[in-house]
């Protein structure tokens, strides 16, 4: 049995995935931490990882990125792997995510859904065919009135998948009140929508002459993201050191 630590346990992520690992024989949370330590869990619950005494085998976080730079330091030090889902992170943050990798196995993934890094592979196959073409590539991501970062990490993953495809060649869009000219054909478009309760939605749109190619997910509860961190979770346990995604694990159970 995985015995792992969940890092930021009282968020709505935190909770989820308890809620999910409770009913599994494979893993086991065996302590939680969080801000705010007063939730009641069935695991001790403390407000630092330095408080925590508690043996695991992996730390999942679902927390905040002020908070990623200690729980990297961390990691290292104990030499625990990770499976990072926070995302919002910044080009320094990034960084050290691929420098401690060196040291310790880190799982990251902007999101833990099959079906979205399924969708990864898919419009890198489209860009592929269709931008060649002459189509513009756009993305739209939908999410809660809640979500801090905008556009979402899985929105800059699909951005970062079309532009693998393409050597490169393409830079992203995020405002165009300001701009007064036709769209670049060189570009990547990227809009954020904030509100109510979505859970997460996401379209990649190939607009080509006289003809649209859509590319969709909708998610409709967050177990699809707990589900998949801990199968991420259960795949990283004593892993070697390295920097290690979703696709990973999908390769593995396939």
């Amino acid at each position: 049995m995985v015995k792992m630590i969940m890092h930021g346990c009282n968020g709505a992520m935190g909770q989820v995935i308890s809620q999910i690992a409770a009913g599994m024989e494979e893993i086991q949370i065996v302590a939680g931490v969080d801000v705010n330590p007063a939730q009641k869990n069935d695991y001790p619950v403390y407000s630092t990882l330095e408080e925590c005494r508690e043996e695991a085998d992996v730390i999942v976080d679902f927390a905040a990125a002020a908070a990623v730079d200690h729980l990297l330091d961390y990691c290292v030090e104990k030499h625990l792997p990770l499976v990072l889902c926070t995302t919002g992170l910044s080009e320094e943050q990034a960084a050290r995510v691929q420098e401690s990798a060196g040291k310790v196995a880190i799982l990251r993934s902007a999101n833990m859904s099959l079906g979205v890094n399924l969708l990864l592979k898919l419009v890198k196959d489209a860009a592929k065919v269709l931008a060649g073409a002459g189509f513009d590539m756009e993305i739209v991501e939908k999410h809660h009135n809640r979500k801090l970062d905008a556009p979402s990490g899985t929105a800059l993953a699909l951005a970062d998948s079309l532009n693998e495809a393409l050597d490169q060649q393409y830079h992203y869009e995020y405002d165009r009140s300001q701009r007064h000219m036709k769209r670049d054909p060189k570009e990547i478009g990227i809009s954020a929508v904030r509100g109510g309760t979505i859970v997460g939605e996401h379209d990649v749109i190939f607009a080509g002459q006289d003809e649209v190619v859509t590319f969709s997910h909708t998610a409709y509860s967050r177990a699809i993201f707990g589900k998949g961190a801990i199968q991420a979770a259960i795949f990283l346990a004593g892993k070697p050191a390295g920097l290690y995604t979703m696709a990973d694990v999908i390769d593995t159970a396939v």
